[in-house]
C-alpha cells in the first residue's frame, strides 16, 4: 500500500498572473516561493510549513469558473488559519463584505455547518477558497 505523507500542492488555472499574484499574496498574505523554468507562465506560493499553490496561466483549454458565483459545494480548496475572528477582520477591512451577492469576487460566505468556522471567497478568476479555523474565538 502506498503510505502518503501530506498534500503537497493544489494547482489553480489564473488568466492574468500579475493579478493573481496580488491578490494571494495581497489578500491572503502568501509569500512567492521559487518557481522552476516551465514552459508555461505562473507562480508558486507557500502555504503553511509544507504546502504550496501553484497558479498557471491558462489557455482556451484551462478549466475556469468565470461565469459561476459562490457555491461551498463546488471545487475548491481548504486553507487552515489560526484565528477565525482575525481571518474575517482582516478580510473585511480589504473591502469584503458577507452582504454581496454570490457572483461578487469580493464576497464572504460563512458557515459553521461542519462542526468549525468556515469562511468562503473567491479569487480573481472566481476559484473558491475556504479558509477555516479549528473553532470560533
Amino acid at each position: 500500500m502506498m503510505e502518503i505523507d501530506g498534500l503537497h500542492h493544489v494547482a489553480l488555472p489564473c488568466a492574468d498572473l500579475e493579478r493573481s499574484r496580488r491578490f494571494y499574496v495581497e489578500v491572503l498574505g502568501l509569500t512567492e516561493i521559487p518557481r522552476p523554468a516551465l514552459p508555461v507562465a505562473g507562480a508558486w506560493f507557500q502555504v503553511g510549513t509544507r504546502q504550496e499553490l501553484h497558479l498557471v496561466v491558462g489557455d482556451a483549454q484551462a478549466t475556469f469558473r468565470s461565469t459561476k458565483g459562490m457555491d461551498t459545494n463546488d471545487i475548491h480548496f481548504a486553507i487552515r488559519v489560526t484565528s477565525y475572528t482575525q481571518a474575517l477582520e482582516a478580510l473585511k477591512a480589504k473591502g469584503y463584505r458577507e452582504d454581496a451577492s454570490p457572483d461578487d469576487l469580493m464576497g464572504i460566505r460563512t458557515s459553521m455547518r461542519v462542526g468549525y468556522p468556515q469562511i468562503y471567497i473567491l479569487d480573481p478568476d472566481r476559484n473558491i477558497i475556504e479558509i477555516n479555523a479549528a473553532s470560533s474565538d
